[in-house]
């Protein structure tokens, strides 16, 4: 017993001596009394249940000369060695405004927040933000984009080659038809800059200026001379380079209509344009003044623009600003309408006027003729042109759909054959409907572009656009779509033209007059497009094609019985995506066309052509 009361004194009187020590540092590092020091050491006194080991307990302090009353708080943390007081400044009593804080700002705006983590990469356009891609302005809130393209494409194929009309390179030719192997390799690196201002997150650009220099070079060489050039002296090989100019136009945002954003704005220059959503009747880079704008939360869209087509050189298809601007004026007002009648499908009304009036004589740089065509009376002409469209594209449910509908209305002078006026009336169809399956889409394709069944009475009924540019029916690897097949003339008149369906008769897509004297076409096919892997895709097509009329090309290669078959054309497509982006992309691609009768009766028996196509582009 006598023990026990000995231990509970000397336990209180250690327990006092600390509790001494340590209040000359409360006293002197917060300044209290020596009231608030006992009180202290009541505190710290251990209660039953409850340790003093790596306690902490804090009061406020608050300084009433600094600006807003900073507020400090005192951190007593016990442990099993003794006691220590941190220090901690937190916020402000009442809260400070924001006049306090302004020195204390290290960024100039909220799009650098990132490069006190992430130092920028001037040449590293994904893994930071970078300037020269739009991600930072490049000064206030005025922005900088650039993107640079390698566009490289090489080709082998088959395709009919006329004899030369004044030399031969191989003496047994004696016939309309040479040798068709031909090769074709094209380098092309379009530049996009693009310096704009204002925030685009939810609205259009207040300014925006663009201009796309393209750097082309391309080599063709056939077995047959003249096939280049005119001249039989440039042999049958050809080396070409060119700088075309595809976009340099100013865009101004002039109004906003609507709490979303709805908007107008004005486009001015050289400008890309589509009339519809696959390019059937007018997909060019011409120059003109776009008016154009949203309504109603953008469910509607709407175009009013007047183009004037610019002349293109002639091996690379771009274009060509050293020459005037062509006499052939395209009028366009469109409008498209958001889950009209069903909802993810979109619905676009198109009325479109072309005006042309090249009646003066045009050899483009090889040399040849080009307007007028080489084809019947061989006489300039010039016509006036309405056409009135339908075009949708969207899905019902798990049906992907994509429709066009052209009445094409009008008239022309000189007709082709018979060189009176000629009433222009002609009409176009096309559908292309498709369904998913997981990883593998169908779809199914069908076209009618009407032809011409008499060349010599006063109504011209084959339907023609007025730069196509289709994206239908594996296109980019059909034969039949990729090629151009020349009919007359030594190859100065195509049946149909390069990157192109409809069997239009022109002289060529680049410097030709649209030709409503035509056979038409007709197009039935399918195709499957299997993502094998989110980077590799395989794409199978097979289409059916036949002539709508077959009487004009009768007249033209003064030859009876031509018949309506063209044949199948088959085509098989490899696309690689390494990096799961379009960053780059490796396509290739082998196509060939079954001929059928009238195919044979024009250009004979011979073997069925072909083309291998290897396409890559790299994208920064």
């Amino acid at each position: 017993m006598k023990r026990s009361l000995l231990y509970c004194a000397l336990v209180a009187g250690i327990t006092g001596v600390a509790s001494l020590s340590t209040a000359p540092v409360l006293a002197q590092d917060g300044g209290e009394s020596a009231a608030q020091a006992s009180e202290d050491r009541r505190d710290a006194r251990r209660r039953p249940g409850r340790s003093n080991r790596n306690e902490e307990y804090s009061r406020e302090i608050v300084d009433e000369t600094a600006p807003g009353g900073i507020r400090e708080e005192k951190v007593e943390k016990r442990t099993g060695g003794g006691r220590y007081v941190l220090p901690r400044k937190y916020r402000n009593t009442p809260r400070p405004t924001e006049d306090h804080f302004v020195d204390s700002i290290p960024i100039p705006d909220r799009w650098r927040i990132m490069d006190n983590f992430y130092p920028g990469n001037i040449w590293d356009p994904y893994n930071n933000q970078n300037v020269l891609k739009g991600d930072v302005p490049l000064h206030d809130d005025w922005f900088f984009n650039v993107i640079a393209i390698s566009d490289t494409v090489l080709e082998f194929r088959q395709v009919p080659t006329p004899v030369g009309v004044q030399s031969t390179r191989d003496a047994g030719d004696l016939d309309v038809l040479g040798t068709t192997e031909q090769l074709t390799f094209s380098q092309s690196l379009p530049i996009e800059f693009v310096y704009y201002q204002g925030n685009t997150v939810f609205k259009p650009p207040d300014w925006e200026f663009r201009f796309t220099p393209v750097f082309n070079y391309n080599y063709t060489e056939l077995e047959e001379i003249t096939g280049v050039n005119a001249n039989p002296d440039d042999e049958a090989r050809r080396h070409d380079d060119h700088v075309g100019i595809q976009t340099l136009f100013v865009d101004k945002h002039l109004r906003n209509v609507s709490d979303r954003y709805d908007f107008d704005s004005l486009r001015v220059g050289i400008q890309p344009f589509s009339s519809d959503f696959r390019g059937f009747l007018f997909q060019d880079v011409p120059f003109g003044v776009r008016l154009f704008g949203t309504r109603d939360n953008n469910i509607f869209q709407y175009n009013l623009a007047w183009f004037r087509r610019m002349e293109k050189d002639t091996n690379s298809g771009l274009n060509d600003v050293t020459e005037d601007l062509r006499d052939d004026d395209v009028f366009i007002a469109n409008l498209y309408w958001q889950d009209l009648g069903v909802k993810g499908f979109f619905s676009q009304a198109t009325v479109a006027y072309n005006r042309n009036r090249e009646d003066s004589i045009f050899y483009d740089s090889n040399n040849f003729i080009q307007r007028p065509a080489s084809i019947g009376q061989e006489r300039p002409r010039t016509y006036d042109v309405y056409y009135l469209g339908y075009n949708g594209d969207g899905h019902f449910g798990r049906l992907n759909l994509t429709v066009s509908a052209y009445l094409a209305l009008g008239e022309e002078d000189n007709g082709v054959f018979n060189g009176e006026n000629s009433d222009i009336e002609a009409f176009f169809f096309a559908a292309e409907p498709g369904i998913d399956f997981d990883w593998i889409r169908l779809r199914g394709s069908f076209l009618y572009g009407s032809g011409d069944d008499d060349p010599y009475d006063n109504k011209s009924q084959g339907f023609d656009a007025i730069f196509e540019n289709p994206q239908f029916a594996g296109a980019d690897t059909s034969y039949w779509i990729r090629q151009g097949v020349p009919l007359i003339g030594g190859g100065r008149v195509a049946l149909q033209q390069r990157n192109g369906v409809l069997n239009s008769l022109e002289s060529s897509k680049e410097h030709g007059q649209s030709n409503f004297t035509n056979p038409g076409v007709i197009l039935v096919g399918g195709g499957v497009d299997l993502d094998v892997l989110p980077e590799f895709r395989l794409s199978f097509n097979a289409n059916y094609l036949a002539f709508a009329e077959t009487e004009v090309l009768e007249v033209a290669r003064a030859q009876s019985n031509v018949d309506e078959e063209i044949g199948i054309d088959l085509s098989a497509a490899i696309i690689w995506r390494p990096f799961m982006s379009q960053n780059v992309v490796v396509r290739l691609s082998y196509a060939q066309l079954l001929a059928g009768d009238g195919y044979e009766d024009l250009y004979g028996d011979e073997d069925d052509p072909y083309s291998i196509l290897l396409n890559t582009t790299l994208t920064f």
